[in-house]
């Protein structure tokens, strides 16, 4: 019996990937299509130039099929996952009438404006490549997380005309949407030809990039958190019903139609901080690590590890990106000595990773009365054995690798497996698709630095910052009364 294969789309900030798998979870093939670097002429635009996004996506579609050396009547279907929170604004026949808007954009924390009257339709990304790829006007509802006049308990657009007034968007210019694992349409000619992706094949629908990770982590139980370390670091759990007025998390619509998530505070440009130093450090770490025959990455891993648990007092403080109503804060590093080097500063910024995202789960986990029994790390950053044990350590629960880390992809073509009849529920796709690769468990002592370190110090740390970090805000950027107006937005 021929072998089945289906395609997953995970388009992220800053690269799109496709990725093949069979039924059983293994990759068969994957592309990439590089983002250019984000339009950022002010601090409150962040745009992808040109028609970047689906420019990738064709990049990263021709490159996946260039590799498959199959049978192309083997191809099933495609799962289209894309980030979330962003806004897509297109003409009448869908092309863009805009740039579109990252997620990292000020516009996309208020409701939308109207200022071009050649914007016919108001869509998210995983809109507008839907589009593109079947010409339908037909999107997941489970992508709309933010500024979007959505009803939860119905999964699908609001009807009350106060709540479609406050988010200023008319329903005539909101897609039709549908629920996750649904198919879209059909790959049309056209997209064929850009793409490389079979004429005909079905689209499916996946939801946020968050929860098909979510999913593609295999989280289907009340026992386990999932971190997923992107360019935005989330974390989530299984969530039952919608919470009244939540302070430490929130839901969000999961991959797997009518059940929900649960999302704690994240970290915004988290894994970007890394990127950060990596590059930061240029030709002194790349002559370093050609020198030792290892990646930058491998490097810096394997002389951090050299550094102590709680790098004797030196702390990160990650706020690299900050809500649009707290412009005054700033990311520090505090605590330098001068025997201190770069693979100090690296360890100090998963270390202050971890303890952020622990925290806030602590505070998530106490609000709904219930703790995670172990955590799953997805993302590029598990493939490092230091940052694994780093969260084990200070999270003192296992943690878990899959197979699959870069998993929204793998969430995408469970959605379109489930989706398409290949298996008869989700739990059966994850059990078939999904499998551990490791898990790490706590190391006592760290564990108790760690905890000592993170009440006694780092948890009250922006207590002390955030009074300096204003006063220098006054003095370079003026006073702070617009922020008020600005929170507004974001409580609206």
């Amino acid at each position: 019996m021929a072998k089945k294969y289906i395609i997953g789309i995970d388009g992220g900030s800053q690269s799109t990937k496709v990725v093949m798998y069979d039924l059983e979870g293994n990759v068969v093939c994957e592309g990439k299509g590089l983002l250019q670097p984000m339009y950022t002429p002010d601090a409150d635009t962040v745009e992808h130039p040109d028609d970047d996004l689906w420019s990738s996506l064709c990049y990263a579609g021709k490159d996946l099929m260039n590799q498959f050396g199959g049978n192309v009547a083997d191809i099933v279907g495609i799962g289209l996952g894309s980030i979330r929170c962003c806004r897509a604004l297109l003409k009448a026949d869908g092309t863009p009438a805009a740039q579109l808007i990252s997620w990292q954009d000020t516009r996309v924390t208020r409701p939308y404006e109207h200022t071009q009257e050649d914007v016919a339709y108001v869509t998210s990304f995983s809109g507008y490549l839907s589009h593109r790829l079947t010409g339908e006007f037909k999107d997941n509802i489970a992508n709309y997380f933010g500024q979007w006049p959505v009803d939860f308990q119905t999964w699908g657009w609001s009807d009350d005309p106060d709540v479609m007034k406050k988010f200023n968007i008319p329903r005539q210019m909101l897609f039709d949407v549908q629920m996750p694992g649904t198919v879209l349409g059909h790959i049309t000619p056209e997209a064929s030809t850009l793409t490389g992706f079979p004429q005909g094949l079905p689209v499916v629908c996946s939801t946020s990039d968050k929860a098909v990770e979510a999913l593609g982590a295999g989280l289907l139980d009340d026992e386990t958190a999932v971190i997923s370390l992107g360019t935005y670091i989330a974390l989530m759990m299984n969530g039952h019903s919608l919470p009244k007025d939540p302070q430490a998390y929130w839901p969000i619509m999961s991959s797997i139609p009518e059940t929900l998530l649960y999302e704690g505070y994240g970290i915004r440009k988290g894994m970007w901080t890394v990127s950060w130093l990596r590059d930061m450090l240029g030709d002194s770490l790349l002559q370093d690590a050609r020198k030792q025959g290892l990646s930058p990455e491998d490097l810096l891993n394997q002389k951090a590890a050299n550094v102590p648990p709680g790098c004797d007092g030196l702390m990160t403080v990650l706020d690299w990106l900050t809500n649009p109503w707290e412009p005054y804060k700033r990311g520090l590093m505090i605590g330098f000595t001068a025997t201190m080097d770069y693979a100090w500063i690296y360890r100090s910024i998963l270390e202050s990773i971890a303890l952020t995202l622990k925290n806030n789960y602590d505070s998530m986990a106490t609000e709904m009365q219930h703790q995670a029994q172990q955590v799953i790390i997805t993302g590029g950053g598990s493939n490092s054995d230091l940052f694994m044990q780093i969260f084990a350590d200070v999270f003192n629960m296992p943690a878990r690798r899959n197979v699959i880390n870069g998993c929204a992809s793998l969430g995408a073509a469970i959605n379109t497996a489930v989706g398409l009849g290949l298996y008869p529920s989700y739990q059966k796709a994850v059990e078939g698709m999904v499998r551990v690769k490791d898990v790490f468990t706590p190391v006592a002592a760290h564990a108790t630095r760690y905890e000592a370190m993170n009440k006694g110090i780092f948890k009250d740390l922006t207590k002390h910052t955030d009074p300096i970090l204003k006063k220098s805000y006054e003095v370079f950027h003026g006073d702070l009364s617009d922020v008020e107006a600005i929170q507004s937005w974001s409580n609206a």
